[in-house]
């Protein structure tokens, strides 16, 4: 990764390898009332062709019935500790949360150069990620808890990226969330986009710029999408993640935790999932 004297086109050029590292990072936001609720946590393998996934299932075993899917894409370093904190958290609020490992085989990286290896692939075909969360989502169906009528998939970073290209390629999801992702990709269809969308945006983000912005938001209101978008104030990319600022240190990245924007953003989308799920 260069220094932080890159312009800021090539800034944009490598913007989808710019998501903090989260391998120790713990859940920092606001938690739900755990004192009635006894999280099951289990391993999953699935497969997909020729590829064994190894995602990651938490809900709440105390709770009776059918609840909300929320399918969890992690950042460019893969599933780990991060991502699976969120889902627990997910589990908290009564939802049914599968970390999902997008690479295969459970693969993770702890540097910006194997990590650009791991991502590279799926920003380039977007439809092969798409291909990846339909097998885990095939893997949540077998789940008796999870109610399938209502489902939404979020994505930190690289995550946010293939939560909203899955929803331009026709996942059909009730809504999509993305965190701090890039706004690029497939194309915005018409006959294809059938998920609601919110998108939680770094306003000082130089990862994603004001042109990309322009653009996302112009084709969403050109075919009259159901979207919500808000830039938080201050926050860089990577806003969400506690480990952001120790990692963009570490290497020369401009990314930083911004805890205000962290919970603001978490809670918002607790508004998106409240208008979504019936």
């Amino acid at each position: 990764m260069k220094s932080l004297t890159l312009s800021l086109s090539l800034l944009t050029t490598i913007s989808f390898f710019s998501c903090a590292d989260n391998k120790d990072a713990g859940q920092t936001t606001s938690k739900e009332d755990t004192a009635t609720v006894k999280i099951k946590e289990e391993a999953v393998s699935y497969q997909s062709d020729t590829t064994t996934f190894n995602g990651y299932i938490t809900y709440d075993e105390s709770k009776e019935g059918k609840r909300p899917v929320v399918l969890v894409v992690h950042e460019w370093w893969g599933l780990n500790d991060y991502v699976r904190n969120r889902a627990k958290q997910l589990a908290e609020m009564g939802y049914l949360a599968m970390a999902v490992d997008m690479y295969g085989g459970g693969k993770t990286a702890d540097n910006p150069g194997d990590a650009e290896k791991l991502a590279t692939p799926y920003y380039k075909n977007p439809q092969l990620a798409k291909t990846n969360l339909d097998a885990a989502f095939a893997k949540v169906k077998e789940y008796a808890q999870a109610d399938t009528a209502n489902v939404a998939a979020i994505g930190y970073c690289y995550g946010g990226y293939v939560v909203l290209n899955a929803a331009k390629l026709g996942a059909n999801y009730n809504g999509v969330v993305s965190f701090h992702g890039g706004l690029g990709g497939a194309p915005i269809n018409k006959d294809l986009l059938r998920s609601k969308i919110f998108v939680a945006h770094g306003g000082a983000d130089p990862f994603v710029p004001e042109a990309e912005v322009a653009a996302f938001k112009k084709g969403m209101d050109s075919i009259g999408a159901d979207y919500k978008f808000v830039a938080y104030p201050n926050a860089t990319h990577a806003f969400t993640n506690p480990m952001a600022t120790e990692t963009g240190k570490k290497f020369k990245m401009p990314i930083e935790y911004n805890p205000a924007a962290d919970s603001a953003s978490w809670n918002d989308m607790k508004d998106f999932f409240a208008t979504i799920f019936k």
